[in-house]
């Protein structure tokens, strides 16, 4: 009899780890990919729109596996660096914390603590890749992990082989992004510096170009040698420059015309 009680006793404990492990946690939880071919060309940027907070997912504070977890008042401003994962067929086609249906072949992630739904800039940092995403679900639970790809994404980003990757995560404004849609006129730089002396002009000139930032030129006026890149036809295509910018450690670049 004891021993029955104690198989009973091994079972219940079996089972309740099974339950647990059946939380997301991106592809080491038993998880798999499509079973279409898909390449990253394939893979779309989520595009960001204005939408109201969803009616479920943002109750706050949450708690999961024990610990709890408080939903941010805002996406605004909102940057992280850390570890990313991803989650795809286990999850396929279920329903996402905000209520939409999770499909592993768009460009989705979970976060545990951005409002839903939030867009969000990812950059591998590991290859340089980046793509947008739309935060609609809830995770990944799992310490040292800030936000969990669906399969697509994860694919987009190199993500897929290697399971987990240090990625870059940076909340987008929706009202900027709409404002970057817009066609600027003809003759719009960014300029990144202005220096007394060309030389200095052209060695900053020179590490944009080393950047893979083109095309870089520069410009003599009022006594100040000023180093511009461009033109853009797009507010997105100067924002991304503008970003590229940033990211190498400089000021943000302002508009100027010619």
């Amino acid at each position: 009899m004891k021993s029955f009680r104690l198989f009973v006793l091994v079972l219940a404990v079996l089972l309740l780890a099974a339950c647990a492990g059946d939380k997301k946690e991106g592809s080491t939880s038993g998880d798999g990919p499509s079973s279409r071919d898909i390449s990253p060309s394939d893979v779309h940027d989520a595009v960001p729109r204005d939408e109201p907070r969803a009616r479920y997912g943002n109750h706050s504070p949450y708690t999961v596996l024990g610990k709890t977890y408080t939903v941010l008042p805002t996406s605004k401003g909102y940057h992280e660096r850390g570890i990313a994962s991803w989650y795809g067929k286990k999850f396929h086609g279920r329903r996402t914390s905000s209520g939409e249906v999770y499909d592993m072949h768009l460009a989705t992630a979970a976060h545990k603590s951005l409002p839903l739904p939030t867009y969000v800039r990812v950059t591998n940092l590991d290859n340089s890749r980046k793509m947008i995403v739309k935060v609609n679900d809830r995770g990944p639970f799992h310490d040292g992990r800030i936000i969990d790809l669906s399969y697509a994404a994860a694919i987009k980003l190199g993500v897929d082989k290697t399971g987990t990757a240090r990625v870059d995560v940076r909340a987008i404004d929706v009202d900027t992004s709409r404002r970057s849609a817009v066609k600027l006129a003809d003759g719009t730089f960014l300029q990144v510096g202005a220096f007394g002396k060309r030389k200095a002009a052209e060695a900053l000139a020179g590490e944009m170009r080393a950047a893979q930032i083109k095309p870089v030129s520069v410009q003599k006026s009022r006594g100040l040698y000023k180093v511009w890149i461009g033109p853009y036809a797009t507010g997105a295509e100067l924002e991304a420059h503008a970003q590229r910018v940033v990211e190498l450690g400089y000021e943000r670049p302002h508009k100027v015309k010619r």
